[in-house]
């Protein structure tokens, strides 16, 4: 092994006054209807910190009994509310008072994601919670901005279109980006007039509900936006399958995607679809090896590896294969593993015991296979936490497990392609095409390249780069629909045609 991470031991819970009263304030409620209420049957569960194991609090456990109140709420304010019939510039100031309030409290929702999640604490502060009220901000522009058209039709009508809200929006969250991910979903749908149920993992499930209190306080209408904590195939399936629902936005693998398409088919509602990838980050030997390596190490151990789009396929041309390997290894070697609180460290936790076995076992099932360890390949002996050292294989050849199958781990798999015409093909031999990676200083190669790679977003000489301007989404088995940019304004408008007889 070329090294291990630099480890430091742990310390155990919140050092913010704000974060440590939110945790301290009982178990936390379902918000429906405007109301903060326990779940009907009375059951919670913990959340726990997966830095230290213990529990940071307990949250209400929905079920359908409460999806069907949420739904009742959200349908009440769409179909009779202040909220789809408020004056775009109305809903803009809203948002933006959203956006205005996530900024305010960017500190205190920064620890409770930290804490929740395990990702380092500088991520959270300089990554999710800016981006989140950059997307609000994003969106209250849009309100303003949803436009009909009007069609040459006969000179004896008059034919125009609207743009409507949707309707009920049930939207699902993954445990990676907690915050992020809710204002991806909520930010558009309300801009366009929605209203809004959410169910966030129930991994991470507290900066959704602190969020939920700041969209209270920013003066949203009683039901517009309802939060249900619960687990997925009780919570989540209800919510998919409702037949009040009209539309559902899922994030999260594809494994259970397949499950959201399948209940969501009852009433034929509207699905959009961000699952998982297997992204490949393609290294010419031209390409400035440093810069490549640097960012390569981020894309691949940016939130302990748990991000969709992470490079975690990283081929190499074989001529400089041995030394990108060798570059990469030293620098995961150095990353700061240990309390992702401080403001130093560079990886955090993964977020449960269940995601800690997963990547072992793949960890694992590499070695087995064939691919050889340069560093990492093992638990992290903090006495307490789901830390798994950042890994690097080598050797790796593109039919390997480690290589087709998500892992949502700190593992990269360096493989190695001879051409142009390899780097594609063994690029685009996967189940996956969320995201994808060129580096290389030949102008021509880089935008060939990327028009030829199967994937929704392609990063020339960068990875990662995601901007709310911008439409996010995948690939073949990476799911269908478009989040960010106008994108998401389709997602949740219908077009509606009026033919008036002059």
């Amino acid at each position: 092994m070329a090294g291990t991470a630099t480890i430091e031991t742990t310390t155990n819970g919140p050092r913010g006054k704000a974060a440590s009263q939110f945790l301290q304030g009982g178990p936390k409620k379902l918000l429906i209807g405007g109301r903060w209420v326990a779940a009907a049957s009375g059951k919670t569960f913990e959340t726990v910190n997966p830095a230290t194991e213990e529990v940071l609090a307990l949250a209400a456990e929905a079920d359908k009994l409460d999806v069907d109140e949420a739904v009742k709420a959200a349908r009440k304010a769409f179909e009779d509310g202040k909220w789809p019939r408020m004056s775009p510039h109305q809903r803009t100031r809203t948002l933006l008072k959203i956006a205005e309030a996530i900024d305010a409290h960017a500190e205190e929702l920064a620890e409770l994601e930290t804490l929740d999640n395990g990702k380092a604490i500088s991520e959270a502060k300089n990554i999710d919670i800016p981006a989140a009220a950059e997307a609000f901000r994003y969106y209250a522009g849009w309100a303003t901005k949803i436009y009909g058209e009007t069609n040459p039709s006969s000179p004896s009508m008059f034919n125009y279109t609207l743009r409507e809200p949707v309707g009920v929006c049930g939207q699902i969250i993954p445990w990676n980006f907690p915050l992020l991910m809710a204002a991806w979903k909520i930010a558009p749908a309300l801009a366009c007039g929605n209203t809004v149920v959410l169910k966030p993992a129930e991994q991470t499930p507290l900066t959704a509900l602190r969020l939920g209190e700041l969209i209270c306080e920013a003066g949203l209408p009683e039901g517009v936006v309802n939060i249900l904590t619960g687990f997925g195939p009780s919570a989540g399936g209800a919510l998919a399958a409702h037949p009040g629902v009209d539309k559902v936005a899922f994030t999260g693998s594809t494994e259970v995607g397949r499950e959201i398409l399948k209940a969501s088919a009852g009433n034929l509602k509207r699905l959009s679809l961000e699952l998982g990838g297997k992204s490949p980050n393609i290294i010419f030997a031209d390409a400035d090896m440093s810069a490549a390596a640097r960012i390569s190490m981020l894309g691949i151990f940016m939130t302990q590896g748990q991000v969709c789009a992470a490079g975690s396929r990283i081929f190499v041309q074989r001529a400089a294969y041995d030394e990108f390997g060798e570059k990469l290894a030293a620098l995961a070697s150095g990353l700061k593993l240990g309390n992702p609180l401080e403001a130093d460290t560079k990886m955090g936790p993964v977020v449960s015991r269940e995601q800690y076995e997963r990547v072992l076992g793949y960890i694992g099932h590499g070695a087995r296979e064939g691919a050889k360890v340069k560093t990492g390949g093992e638990p992290a002996s903090l006495g307490r936490g789901y830390f798994i050292k950042p890994t690097v294989f080598v050797g790796v050849r593109n039919d390997m497990k480690i290589a087709r199958e998500e892992i949502f781990g700190p593992v990269a798999a360096l493989l190695p392609f001879e051409n142009e015409d390899d780097a594609v093909f063994q690029g685009n031999d996967n189940d996956y095409g969320l995201a994808a990676a060129v580096w290389t200083r030949d102008i021509s190669r880089a935008h060939t390249v990327a028009r030829r790679l199967k994937a929704g977003t392609v990063w020339i000489n960068c990875y990662g780069l995601i901007d709310p301007i911008s439409p996010f989404g995948g690939y073949k088995q990476s799911g269908f629909g478009r989040e960010l940019g106008r994108h998401s304004i389709d997602l949740y408008t219908q077009v509606k045609s009026v033919f008036v007889k002059l």
